[in-house]
């Protein structure tokens, strides 16, 4: 099967030519401001500076002795082998071998220094960037695929981790070699030193229309490599729903063409980039062969202009004037590829977190709930509401059940009041006070909020209950699992309490998942209980295992369900019928089914 949906290598629809170069649309051009990130990252370097000068200070010491090098050596040909006079010679050879050896020692210094500099750097913009998308809305991620923002949690990072390790030493390394080697050239030979920058402008034209093209190009399989990481999380995790209708064959498919996409991409930044070493080995060639012909020369013709050791000296700085060049054009591409990761997460951090402009705080909540007019809609640019003029009171301790077709706006009823999103007309009130006046934390620490589908960690049952009360004791851990019913099958286990959950065996069922989730909502004692189809990933027979336990919960709660068994809700004070996010009518079961209307037409539909 994966053969006949393999297509050939220059198969690439989706990246056109003229994507390839410059391109045009603005999200595929470079960092769109390069000075304004790299000025973001030099403050997350503030606790550092002065060891980041230290470092500089030492890759100075380190490029002068890179020079000193080739100098002493061109000296000992002039004034030793050329006129065949041997003392001192090993002293000095010596010596040189000692610069070398200094070389290589403080920039094996810097490059310690500035690993743990960058890593330590890294780790304050990945918890900042961590912490942040703690203080997004919902409304954010829900707007996004889970693995795209990973890719900015990880690729991005990384690149730039990688970028800091290695490009910060090369890059100041190479500018201060570079006018080091430049300096000690015209101090030597004006005349072929100019001779040898003829290159200059071949070098600056190359490296120009390579890096025109590489910087979009980075950008771009920094967006893709989002993409597939992104479809890469989406298909795993829905790898159940893609056996059960057989779509292995199309989501091979896709996800070639999102791997070719990146592939191609990935390809042209690689191949634009990996003409910048051929540039620099031709233009390391002509300049030897300019030192060397025009320096020999100059020895030949004229009468002393240049001596031997100096044409040595020159072949060498010729070499290393090149090099730096290509270090900086190489690191140059490199620091596009870290600036575009860069950009992308301080696009994260950028976006306003979640506001809170509440004043009330640590007030116990009695329960008390009140819809007056409210209107919402997940789309603000949408004409039709999912809330419309939804108006309902709940009185303290009381139950209520949401009911009605799937888009009726029950799960929305909910999320408003755990304040996941805000309302965009009327107001939501508990207790008497309007909602947004209390501070986020006051109202979600007492209210327990049980989803459809049951969500725990790679961590022990006992942790994951205590995740609703992080000081809960043993014994509090202990009886909100016996009042959900979970205990029993928890003491089944080898470890009981402390077996450790790994999400990828399957040694417990749905079930019995969605009871230690309700065990984890019960030890927090909630003032408010809100049960989004919590019984549906549960068998029959654990379903009428917990009915006794969930009546006894609610009482002295208020509590709102929704549930699309309608024998679940039996035991409710009140039932709610929503229809397109209206409340179509309410009242007890008995006041519902003698009125005759949806409520009973859903029941007599079973």
């Amino acid at each position: 099967m994966i053969d006949k949906i393999k297509r050939p290598f220059g198969y690439e629809p989706a990246l056109k030519k003229e994507e390839i170069g410059r391109g045009k649309k603005k999200e595929d051009q470079r960092a769109s401001d390069f000075w304004g990130t790299l000025v973001r990252l030099w403050q997350f370097m503030r606790g550092e500076r002065k060891l980041l000068y230290f470092i500089i200070f030492i890759v100075m010491i380190t490029s002068l002795l890179t020079i000193v090098g080739p100098f002493m050596i061109g000296y000992t040909v002039d004034n030793y082998l050329v006129v065949q006079q041997f003392d001192g010679l090993i002293s000095l050879l010596l010596f040189i071998f000692i610069v070398y050896v200094l070389s290589a020692g403080t920039q094996y210094l810097a490059s310690f220094l500035m690993v743990g500099l960058a890593q330590r750097t890294i780790y304050n913009l990945r918890v900042r960037l961590f912490s942040h998308m703690q203080q997004l809305s919902v409304r954010f991620f829900d707007k996004r695929q889970h693995g795209e923002l990973m890719s900015r949690m990880t690729n991005d990072i990384e690149t730039l981790s990688q970028t800091m390790n290695s490009s910060f030493i090369q890059f100041t390394t190479s500018i201060v070699t570079l006018l080091a080697t430049v300096s000690v050239m015209i101090y030597l030979s004006p005349l072929l030193t100019l001779l040898t920058m003829t290159i200059v402008p071949l070098l600056i034209f190359g490296v120009a229309f390579v890096t025109r093209r590489t910087g979009p190009l980075y950008k771009k399989r920094q967006r893709r490599t989002g993409e597939l990481n992104g479809y890469i999380e989406e298909v795993i995790s829905g790898q159940e729903i893609v056996k059960v209708f057989s779509q292995e064959e199309r989501t091979i498919n896709d996800f070639e063409e999102r791997a070719a996409n990146l592939r191609h991409v990935t390809f042209w930044a690689l191949l634009y980039a990996g003409f910048i070493p051929k540039i620099m080995n031709m233009l390391n060639n002509v300049s030897f062969a300019i030192v060397a012909g025009a320096g020999g020369l100059m020895a030949l013709y004229t009468d002393g202009l240049i001596t031997i050791g100096t044409i040595v000296i020159f072949a060498e700085f010729a070499r290393q004037f090149t090099r730096p060049l290509a270090d900086l054009s190489n690191q140059f591409n490199q620091v596009l590829s870290a600036i575009a990761g860069a950009e992308r997460v301080f696009t994260i951090i950028d976006t306003e977190a979640e506001t809170d402009d509440g004043t009330i705080e640590d007030r116990k909540i009695e329960g008390y709930i009140d819809f007056k007019n409210v209107y919402f809609s997940y789309d603000k640019e949408q004409y039709e509401h999912t809330i419309q003029d939804l108006s309902f009171a709940i009185d303290a301790g009381e139950s209520v059940a949401l009911i009605g077709a799937t888009g009726a706006g029950k799960t929305t009823v909910m999320q408003l009041l755990a304040r996941f999103y805000e309302v965009d007309g009327g107001e939501i009130l508990i207790d008497g006070i309007n909602l947004t006046d209390y501070k986020r934390h006051t109202v979600r620490s007492q209210t327990a909020f049980v989803l459809q589908d049951p969500y725990l960690f790679e961590a022990t049952i006992r942790e994951n209950i205590r995740y609703g009360k992080l000081d809960a004791t043993d014994e509090e851990v202990e009886e909100a699992a016996k009042l959900a019913n979970a205990h029993d099958f928890i003491m089944q286990l080898e470890d009981g309490y402390d077996t450790v959950l790994e999400l990828d065996e399957g040694f417990i069922s749905q079930g019995q998942k969605q009871l230690i989730s309700i065990a984890r909502a019960l030890v927090t004692d909630p003032a408010i209980l809100l049960l989004d189809e919590a019984t549906s990933s549960i068998d029959t027979v654990t379903e009428l295992k917990i009915q006794d336990a969930l009546e006894h919960l609610m009482k002295g709660r208020t509590s709102i369900i929704i549930a699309h068994r309608l024998n679940t809700i039996k035991a409710v004070d009140r039932i709610f019928v929503l229809e397109d996010g209206r409340m179509l009518e309410s009242g007890t079961e008995a006041e519902l089914l003698e009125k005759q209307g949806r409520y009973h037409e859903m029941i007599n539909a079973k």
